[in-house]
């Protein structure tokens, strides 16, 4: 949606301008000097806060002194900025224009008194700027405190031919992060000596110059053919800057929406290096929440320290102030899941209001299942996604699973059925996926076991990889994990897919909870009997496969062979597995779902279907104290939200209830209710709601697609992001400036390139 500008006879807007636009300031006393200096009538009953969200002043409209920077990549006022340049009589000219920006007419008086204003603060700013002329550097701040613009002198002949230089440079590493094209090409160090095969950046720059790109052609014609053209340092530096604008890009957005969660996705190997994916959700200005991708954080093994980084990224290296973070989540496998619980617990006790949730993206149960530190179980689940991954992967092997299990369950067609079903998708993801694998477990090693016998030719890499996994899945310590976990989480998989469920799911699954650990806890105090009923089951499910039932062989290495004949099978994992899991699992849920947590979800209450159901009865009041702040007028909350349920409850006949909040933040009419409005959009971007237009959760998917797509030695952090973020629009010209803000030394770029020569040996850049 555009900014227009809300001052007289200006009639820019953003989407159609490069100017900055700037909102009105909360402040009380600035924001009446910019509403007198506007002179419009219409604004002079509005308060601070409505001018501050709903108006805009385009840069033309402050002296050139009040603007500043604070970031290479965003321009911001000065703190005691006031617009004094103002057009207030050319609607004039035209007495038969519509104009509906109504100037107030002023008094001899009044203009006598904004004369004087106008001589003091030009006397200040003229003083201010003496003092500060020996100021060679001012640092930019978030305050913004920053280094005023110059005004640009005209670029000579060379300085236009640089900037077109490089402008062609950061189109050809735009073209190849959209493309997903590596800048290496060939690995140098295999080859034979005395040959030089350019890598994919330069070929590409040669593609450009043979196409009859002057600009190039002239910076290049007497390098040697054989030499790189651009040095790594500066193909990284320019990545960077990027990188940078690209991001800047997607968080004006955020930044503008205010309120956002983080929540970040499995670790993974960037050119052998962990690295955390980092997502962010927010309500854009169309009501639509969107969940993007903004970066990848280098993973530390040190919690603590990982705590300070993770912080530190997002709130200098991105600019996000972290008091409006309202949520977050991290979707780690079960080596990781420690640690950034420890980060959740440092952000939690800096910013109170960024609650600790599930990610909407990760089944509760899956969930669970990984934060349990036990080496047996994080096994399992490697196992679990290995052989389904491994059936996926070909039509064959799928049919292969399919006879099995229509051989195995010929007397129930109807659950073979569905076990087919199950087994064609993916899925580990699912809330049931351990009672999946528990009834798939017969037919994956039956058919594991046919492609290594049969006397079909298969690929050898196939047969062995369905070797390690029947010796994986016919072992029984992963029977008698899978089997434990899933009857422990058999108590949270209804509340769990209710989570993920409908809003009024979300609304009533907060309040079964209780019930949820009721039962956790009445398993705890009587383990010893529901052990026994597990560990049966799991040896009869052994008994099938022919497994023999014996206690796990690195315990026994451990032992050194003197195990303690008191110790069985059976008492061992219940004192190893099924007590610890228990007493694990209950403790996460307490965590994750906080008092502070359940009263968030029952706000979910003011969506009008839930209301409904509750026959208009709800006391959000009491719920919502914890986003008072966050509200736009906290002090009419409750004459409001009495306003919203008689809307509801006395619709038409023909009106449906909104189901959902994006269904209820697209109403007409949902401005006239701003406490709610805001209420509501706080409440969508948590992360435990799932993304409701499918077209806004492409962040995740397009972050899946790159690591599918990409080896690991290929991949990178720069062009990731511009990738995945294909479609965010880029400012050549500011990459450029900014690129020559950062790296002046460059810009004499013909120093920074080899000279030619016509001998054959290749000589390193």
């Amino acid at each position: 949606m555009p900014n227009f500008c809300a001052a007289p006879n200006c009639t820019r807007k953003s989407t159609q301008s490069d100017l900055a636009f700037f909102r009105f300031p909360r402040d009380p006393a600035r924001c009446q000097r910019w509403v007198e200096n506007c002179r419009r009538v219409d604004l002079e009953d509005k308060t601070p806060d409505q001018l501050n969200k709903h108006y805009r002043l385009c840069a033309e409209h402050f002296e050139t002194s009040m603007i500043c920077r604070s970031s290479p990549y965003r321009t911001v006022l000065r703190d005691n900025a006031v617009p004094t340049i103002f057009d207030l009589t050319s609607h004039l000219n035209n007495p038969h224009s519509r104009h509906r920006k109504r100037i107030k007419e002023l008094s001899e008086e009044e203009i006598r008194t904004l004369k004087q204003q106008k001589i003091d603060e030009t006397f200040e700013q003229e003083k201010t700027n003496s003092e500060s002329k020996n100021d060679v550097q001012n640092p930019a701040s978030e305050e913004g405190q920053g280094e005023p613009i110059d005004d640009e002198l005209p670029l000579t002949q060379e300085e236009r031919e640089n900037k077109d230089y490089l402008k062609s440079l950061f189109e050809i590493l735009i073209l190849m992060g959209k493309q997903n094209i590596s800048l290496d090409g060939h690995n140098a160090d295999e080859l034979p000596e005395g040959i030089f095969t350019p890598d994919n950046f330069q070929a590409l720059l040669e593609f450009r110059i043979n196409s009859g790109d002057e600009v190039l052609r002239k910076q290049f014609e007497t390098t040697a053919v054989n030499l790189a053209y651009c040095s790594k340092t500066q193909q990284k530096q320019m990545l960077e800057i990027c990188e940078n604008c690209v991001r800047e890009e997607m968080l004006r957005e955020v930044r503008d929406s205010q309120f956002f969660s983080i929540v970040t996705d499995e670790v993974v190997d960037l050119a052998g290096e962990e690295h955390l994916p980092i997502l962010v959700r927010f309500v854009d200005d169309a009501h639509n929440l969107r969940e993007e991708f903004v970066g990848f954080l280098p993973y530390e093994a040190d919690p603590e320290i990982l705590a300070v980084k993770f912080h530190t990224t997002i709130t200098e290296k991105w600019g996000l102030n972290m008091e409006y973070c309202r949520g977050q989540a991290y979707v780690l496998s079960s080596g990781f899941a420690s640690k950034m619980k420890t980060v959740a617990t440092r952000i939690l006790e800096k910013y109170p209001q960024a609650i600790y949730t599930l990610s909407s993206s990760c089944a509760l149960n899956l969930w669970l299942a990984k934060s349990v530190p036990i080496l047996g179980i994080s096994v399992a689940l490697g196992t679990m996604e290995e052989t389904c991954l491994f059936f996926l992967q070909s039509p064959q092997m799928s049919a292969g699973l399919d006879n099995t299990l229509s051989a195995l369950f010929h007397n129930n067609e109807e659950k073979g059925n569905l076990l087919k079903e199950f087994a064609r998708s993916h899925w580990t993801g699912r809330h049931n996926s351990f009672e999946i694998v528990v009834d798939l477990l017969q037919a994956l090693v039956l058919c594991l076991d046919s492609i290594n016998d049969a006397s079909v030719a298969w690929n050898s890499s196939l047969v062995g990889q369905a070797s390690i996994l029947s010796m994986a899945l016919a072992n029984f310590d992963f029977v008698v994990t899978v089997v434990i976990i899933k009857n422990v989480l058999s108590f949270t998989r209804a509340f769990g897919k209710n989570l993920q469920g409908q809003t009024s799911d979300v609304f009533f699954a907060a309040s079964s909870l209780t019930a949820v650990l009721h039962s956790l806890n009445e398993v705890m105090e009587n383990i010893e009997v529901y052990h026994e009923f597990w560990f049966e089951e799991a040896t009869n499910l052994a008994s099938k496969l022919d497994i023999p039932i014996k206690l796990p062989g690195k315990y026994c290495r451990a032992q050194q062979g003197n195990v303690d004949s008191e110790i069985t099978p059976e008492n061992y994992y219940k004192e190893a597995l099924s007590i610890p899991t228990v007493e694990h699992i209950i403790q996460e849920l307490k965590d994750i779902f906080s008092e502070q947590h359940l009263k968030a979800l029952k706000c979910l209450s003011l969506v009008p279907s839930v209301m409904g159901q509750l026959k208009f009865n709800t006391s959000e009041e009491h719920h919502a104290d914890m986003y008072k702040n966050d509200l736009t007028n906290p002090d009419t909350l409750s004459a409001e939200l009495h306003c919203w349920r008689i809307k509801w409850k006395h619709r038409g006949k023909d009106i449906e209830l909104p189901t959902t909040i994006y269904e209820t933040l697209h109403l007409p009419d949902i401005k006239f209710f701003p406490n709610v409005y805001s209420l509501l959009k706080v409440l969508c971007i948590l992360p435990i709601m799932k993304v409701e237009n499918e077209k806004f959760e492409i962040g995740r998917r397009r972050l899946k697609a790159y690591l599918k797509n990409t080896v690991t030695e290929q991949r990178s952090n720069n062009l990731a992001l511009l990738n995945i973020n294909f479609d965010i629009k880029h400012d050549l010209d500011l990459m450029v400036d900014t690129y020559m803000k950062f790296y002046p030394e460059k810009v004499e770029f013909q120093e920074g390139f080899l000279p030619s020569h016509n001998s054959e040996e290749v000589q390193e850049t």
